[in-house]
């Protein structure tokens, strides 16, 4: 019992440590594109473009951590996550990163390519989300089900 405690506990480490190294990487990021876009002139584009990027960033950030391990690249059915963000969204992590690329595209004055972006996105993320509600629901059968029922997206 006590190997799969120490497992358990390596393995939960392990999630913090990768959960901070992304939080890193994005914070790293938009600290870059601040400084690199500094001198620029606020136009009404770039500050519709804030106002998405700062919201969007912030619940996805929110939304990574209340997944906790059960965040995986492939579709994984580790736990059925349904607390905080989860409680009312099925897929924060898809929302909240279309919002922030949303708002990206406007700070940086790419209202046109944004519309192929997003299009591109918006089929990937809805392919992705179908998938793992596949994978969900054939593990949490009928718990998953009214959980779908209850939640956007």
């Amino acid at each position: 019992m006590a190997e799969a405690d120490d497992s358990a506990n390596k393995s939960g480490l392990s999630s913090l440590i990768s959960r901070w190294f992304r939080v890193s990487v994005v914070a790293v990021g938009v600290g870059m594109l601040v400084w690199v876009f500094r001198n620029w002139p606020l136009t009404p584009m770039r500050i519709a473009g804030i106002c998405l990027m700062i919201p969007g960033l912030t619940l996805w950030l929110v939304a990574q951590f209340q997944l906790g391990n059960s965040f995986s690249v492939q579709p994984k059915a580790r736990h059925l996550v349904t607390h905080g963000i989860y409680s009312r969204i099925r897929n924060p992590i898809y929302v909240f990163s279309t919002i922030f690329l949303v708002g990206m595209m406007l700070f940086l004055g790419w209202p046109e390519l944004m519309l192929l972006v997003l299009s591109a996105i918006v089929v990937m993320q809805l392919f992705r989300a179908r998938a793992e509600a596949r994978i969900l629901e054939e593990k949490f059968g009928d718990e998953y089900r009214e959980y779908r029922r209850k939640t956007w997206f």
